[in-house]
């Protein structure tokens, strides 16, 4: 990934390059103690588990799954922790391994540690470093990936104009590579080059000077000696694109060199609009579903059933988890989502490696953020689990209670039945189930709103034969209040009493029926980016980017969809930079 990291506000902790300063200070004293920065003895052989590389490729990708990223680190630009996430240490690779990983990606950017015109000498220092961080990794049992990361589009990228000194100074980077970690075991991989793109190219070009580059990386590997002329290597494809043309010429660059030794990779961050809430895509619905279904498929069948293994070396979902935004995707429909993940990678025979920059595992204290998440993804590696077609039952306030229902989506499990803490709910009495539809009843309905204060008032677990139980909100709500407001392109907010609901997306479109703002290919805007909501304060924000691409004195009529199932119209009229918006 390229832009998957902290906000500007909070890429910046740590001294940055003094620490990279003190570090080659350390790395270059051989001082020792509990951080370990010291460069490792070159005549000492590294002690550490004995993990078996299976001499077929097939076997070796498989034993890696699951595999989990160390992103936004040696990645991070222009150093380590110029990103937020700190000095890495060997506590960090023991954590994920007792988690139950196999394997890490550790993305590594050269180009601040390296000269910039020939012989493009990386620095014996950085290369320390990275080797370390190869070694705590192996120590914990671990296979490690290692690549060449965000060098992608700082320099590589500009092979079309600059086509000779760009390809000097890619050999040149893995020759020193391969040279640094030759006599590494085979449970280290190289990644030839993450996610490359070439500027201003057509597709012909970009897939000409992706194999030129990629021949090129594989021949320099297997003449560098040691291990390197039987480590596995991976290859990939423009962007790390799973589009089915892109993984054909892959294809085709992996047959031609003729090497049982390699593995393909791509990227997947699922159907686009569910990834970033643009375009309607609120839900983890069929057309999301059949996006992974679809990609797997073809995953599998261009590779995976010609005996070429799949890595899929960056998974997740693009705006999710974000800790310093509103949540733009709704709870619930992720963990359908990783769920599936899971599934696919085991139905399909692909490994896959989270991305994680810092949403999931906190640098600091090693703790995962969101253990539920975390537990959700880690039973999908070896189960199912049932889902429902929501996480939550709203029960209008302003009603009277009524029967509520949901889908169950058992997976193939089979349903148990539903329990409130330690306690089981009576089939019949407290629910039904016809088919795969779960009705709560009015009476039980009416004991879990309590009160029928607005939000939560309950939460229930449907259970499953096996798998993870499945949690269900009841939810006391009635349809938000918004009132009329002013103010400018820079600063507006409508005044919104959420009264016990989640904002799920905006419709905005102008009395002629065409798009409002600045996603103009759709009317549904994308969540955070041209709306989000203040729940604290009782606001939904519009940014600056959506009200400075309204027409001048047009009015947009915006639809604000709530997860259930309400809507508001709004009107917004931008006149200079002055906004002034209304209920009527």
């Amino acid at each position: 990934m390229k832009d998957i990291r902290h906000p500007s506000q909070h890429r910046n902790r740590g001294p940055g390059r003094l620490a990279a300063l003190l570090l080659t200070l350390v790395v270059m004293s051989g001082l020792t103690g509990g951080a370990a920065l010291a460069a490792p003895d070159p005549h000492q052989k590294p002690s550490r588990p004995v993990v078996r590389v299976p001499d077929n490729p097939m076997d070796a990708v498989a034993r890696m799954q699951p595999s989990w990223n160390l992103g936004n680190t040696l990645d991070a630009i222009p150093n380590e922790d110029s990103w937020g996430n700190g000095q890495t240490t060997k506590a960090t690779f023991e954590k994920v391994a007792a988690d139950g990983f196999r394997s890490v990606r550790i993305p590594v950017t050269w180009n601040d540690h390296q000269s910039a015109t020939a012989p493009y000498t990386i620095d014996a220092t950085y290369t320390a470093r990275v080797k370390q961080l190869v070694h705590w990794a192996q120590d914990s049992g671990l296979y490690v990936v290692l690549n060449v990361h965000h060098d992608s589009w700082q320099w590589v990228s500009k092979i079309s104009t600059d086509h000779d000194n760009v390809v000097a100074r890619f050999d040149s980077t893995w020759k020193q590579i391969a040279v640094a970690f030759r006599d590494e075991p085979r449970t280290l991989v190289f990644e030839g080059i993450n996610e490359p793109q070439f500027d201003n190219t057509t597709e012909e070009q970009k897939t000409r000077y992706l194999n030129e580059l990629q021949v090129s990386f594989h021949s320099i590997v297997r003449s560098s000696g040691g291990a390197n002329s039987n480590r596995l290597l991976s290859l990939t494809t423009p962007f790390g694109s799973g589009d089915q043309a892109h993984m054909d010429e892959l294809y085709k660059t992996i047959t031609s060199l003729k090497d049982r030794q390699l593995m393909a990779q791509v990227h997947y961050y699922g159907w686009y609009p569910f990834s970033v809430n643009v375009a309607g895509g609120t839900h983890y619905d069929d057309v999301a579903q059949k996006g992974l279904e679809d990609s797997f498929a073809a995953m599998h069948r261009t590779f995976v059933a010609r005996g070429i293994p799949l890595y899929i070396g960056e998974y997740g979902l693009l705006e999710y988890p974000n800790h310093f935004h509103p949540s733009r995707i709704e709870r619930g429909e992720v963990l359908k989502y990783y769920e599936h993940v899971g599934y696919g990678a085991r139905r399909y025979g692909i490994t896959t490696a989270l991305w994680d920059a810092f949403g999931y595992l906190n640098r600091d204290t090693l703790e995962w953020r969101d253990p539920a998440l975390m537990n959700s993804i880690k039973s999908a590696w070896s189960t199912r689990s049932g889902t429902a077609s929501f996480d939550k039952v709203f029960v209008p306030k302003s009603s009277p209670v009524t029967a509520k229902s949901l889908t169950l989506n058992l997976n193939g499990t089979g349903f148990r039945g539903v329990w409130q803490g330690g306690t089981k709910l009576a089939a019949g009495r407290d629910y039904t189930v016809s088919g795969n539809q779960l009705t709560f009843t009015a009476k039980a309905l009416t004991r879990l709103v309590g009160n029928r204060a607005y939000g939560v008032n309950a939460t229930l677990q449907a259970r499953f034969t096996r798998g993870l139980p499945w949690n269900i909100d009841i939810v006391t709500n009635d349809v938000p209040a918004m009132s009329d407001a002013t103010g400018t392109t820079d600063s507006f907010a409508v005044p919104t009493q959420y009264r016990g609901n989640d904002l799920a997306t905006m419709h905005a479109t102008y009395a002629d029926g065409s798009n409002a703002g600045q996603t103009s290919w759709t009317p549904y805007q994308e969540f955070n980016q041209a709306f989000s909501p203040d729940y604290p304060n009782g606001a939904i924000i519009l940014t600056p980017a959506f009200l400075n691409a309204l027409r001048d004195g047009d009015t947009a009529t915006l639809v604000f969809h709530f997860y259930s199932g309400s809507t508001v119209t709004y009107h917004v009229t931008k006149s200079g930079s002055s906004v002034t918006g209304t209920l009527s």
